[in-house]
């Protein structure tokens, strides 16, 4: 059952577009070698040697089209496999622009720093009247006391 489960998924994934994800691809390597009657580690370790080395692969044909491109006169490619903290950051970028920008976001950091302004100046006011208590360390490390 779980081999014609993963050679649908293999083909799926031939027919349509869909990418999954390295960790799933990963767990059906594993998976598949584990059918095979390979233990669990040793299957991790080939399936991680395997990726790694496609990994490996795919960096260096990247790097080869960017040679040609340079020899060519013209602009690289984009990246077709970027790292993945990279493709989150540049999803997130629009909204790190809007922080700045945006009014309704402004309007609220103004809020909140005028908030934070009265919170202080309170604070000042409650250690100015005696209201805090203690006034704080008197006499150094020993508390004042001399031996």
């Amino acid at each position: 059952m779980k081999v014609q489960m993963l050679m649908w998924f293999s083909n799926f994934n031939r027919i349509s577009s869909f990418d999954p994800p390295p960790a799933r691809v990963f767990a059906w390597r594993v998976l598949e070698l584990k059918e095979q009657g390979v233990g669990e580690d040793e299957a991790m370790a080939v399936a991680d040697m395997e990726y790694r080395a496609e990994k490996k692969a795919k960096k260096k044909a990247y790097s080869e089209l960017k040679q040609i491109a340079r020899l060519q006169g013209k602009k690289p490619p984009p990246n077709p496999y970027p790292s993945a903290i990279k493709e989150i950051q540049a999803e997130e970028k629009k909204f790190v622009r809007d922080r700045f920008f945006n009014p309704k976001i402004l309007e609220i950091v103004e809020k909140m720093k005028a908030e934070m302004a009265a919170e202080r100046q309170e604070k000042q006011s409650e250690a100015g009247n005696g209201v805090a208590g203690g006034g704080g360390q008197r006499g150094g490390w020993n508390g004042g006391q001399r031996r």
